[in-house]
């Protein structure tokens, strides 16, 4: 057993939501107790111990949309690549790093981001996986890095014809290899999607494969709506809009996730909200590729699940939640909006996003939940209170306040150093890999 106390329990449980010399009482993969130190360390006197130093012990973030591939590219710079436009950045970036990418470059990909998501507090993932230099066994590969760091995921493969119809049958089938797997595991920690890119770059004929090889067994995991592309490819090629699209071809529904979702219609929105389809908002990456800024509020306050990724911009989810209230605000000019909306997105629909695809509850802290407890350093210098958490975590808390992180009660980062797993050694791998990598790019 684990005990983890000297802090204040942060639980997200609306009924219980704060708790001073609190502490959470792990057994093996879930929580046992919630409550007082003092009282819990009675029930296991021989657990081990971990410390919050004082500071606050929280639930693992959810991050609902990433991207692992980009794992490598901190840094880099490619010859000639002065993107103007949200497409020069996919052909000139994003799309030029995946066509090259190995199954070794991949793999040094997922260690990369999985450190950075431990170390800022992410203790589960949805991925987006695009690897069209090596597709078969690329999600695999990711599974096993997975395991090896013991982070919780989702995973899928970005399906697209932009590389060709070989290729995207063969993304196709890896997604359709991976839920085939992940059907039949029994760990708690991995599930699957089946992924898919913009939709300029997939045609109906392509849909209905993916349709086909899916058949009903999950939800679709598919970029939206991220630039104005998909509308004029939708309107111009097939006489509607984009989530109309969507809905001809079986993908809408609730257990799909719709990545930005950007520029839709009032008519859009309303059928995404018909078909229970939910939405994940990348509110940093959105503008960093400068595509404009999801009408997140108007989705929400249509009673649309939308939930928070990064994009794999930061791995830093509090960061996306700053981010999102600081663009809203601006907008509107109306510094009085998007407070509510902004915890929901985080604290509560990345939770109900991730209970349709595993088993235990996260992202709370309660008898029966998974064991993925984190504890941040802070201490504040004015009254805290379960009236203005959520104020203390917009302007006191980053990522890398995280001291500790346990995923499916494994401790896996103690006093901010990984325990589990060799970090200079890995370090040194990701430099290698992406030392190839950036010669490919740039040879």
């Amino acid at each position: 057993m684990i005990l983890v106390g000297n802090g204040t329990v942060v639980t997200m449980d609306n009924e219980n939501p704060l708790i001073e010399s609190g502490a959470v009482l792990i057994d093996g993969p879930v929580i046992q107790a919630v409550g007082k130190e003092a009282k819990l360390s009675l029930l296991a006197p021989g657990a081990s111990f971990v410390d919050a130093h004082g500071g606050l012990i929280l639930p693992g973030f959810i991050n609902c949309h990433t991207h692992i591939y980009s794992g490598l590219a901190r840094g880099l710079s490619i010859a000639g690549n002065h993107p103007k436009t949200f497409v020069d950045i996919l052909e000139g970036t994003w799309w030029a790093i995946d066509r090259h990418l190995t199954i070794p470059e991949t793999k040094a990909c997922a260690y990369a981001t999985l450190l950075e998501c431990i170390r800022n507090g992410v203790t589960t993932i949805f991925d987006h996986h695009a690897g069209f230099g090596a597709i078969e066994g690329s999600l695999f590969a990711i599974r096993d890095v997975c395991q090896e760091m013991g982070e919780r995921a989702c995973l899928c493969y970005e399906v697209s014809e932009r590389d060709g119809m070989d290729k995207c049958r063969a993304s196709i089938q890896e997604n359709a290899d991976f839920i085939d797997w992940a059907e039949k595991d029994r760990s708690g920690m991995f599930a699957a999607m089946f992924g898919g890119h913009a939709l300029f770059t997939i045609s109906d004929a392509t849909f209905e494969q993916m349709v086909e090889a899916n058949a009903g067994r999950t939800g679709f995991h598919i970029h939206v709506c991220e630039g104005m592309n998909d509308v004029y490819d939708s309107v111009r090629n097939y006489g509607c809009h984009p989530i109309e699209r969507l809905s001809y071809n079986g993908i809408l529904g609730p257990k799909t996730l719709l990545a930005h979702c950007i520029h839709v219609s009032p008519r859009e929105m309303d059928l995404i909200r018909e078909t229970g389809t939910m939405v994940v908002n990348n509110p940093q990456s959105n503008m960093n590729n400068a595509v404009g800024m999801a009408p997140a509020l108007q989705l929400l306050h249509r009673g649309i699940t939308v939930g928070m990724g990064t994009d794999a911009y930061l791995h830093d989810m509090l960061e996306s939640l700053k981010t999102f209230i600081l663009i809203q605000r601006h907008e509107a000019a109306d510094p009085d909006i998007g407070f509510s909306e902004d915890m929901e997105m985080l604290f509560s629909n990345n939770r109900k996003i991730a209970s349709l695809y595993f088993d235990k509850p996260l992202g709370i802290l309660k008898e029966g939940a998974a064991a993925d407890v984190i504890t941040m350093d802070y201490h504040p210098f004015t009254p805290f209170t379960a009236d203005n958490i959520y104020g203390h975590i917009l302007f006191g808390l980053t990522g890398r306040d995280t001291r500790n992180t346990i995923v499916n009660g494994k401790v896996l980062y103690q006093d901010r150093t990984f325990v589990t797993v060799d970090e200079e050694k890995i370090n040194a791998f990701c430099r290698e890999e992406a030392g190839k990598l950036w010669g490919e790019l740039n040879h």
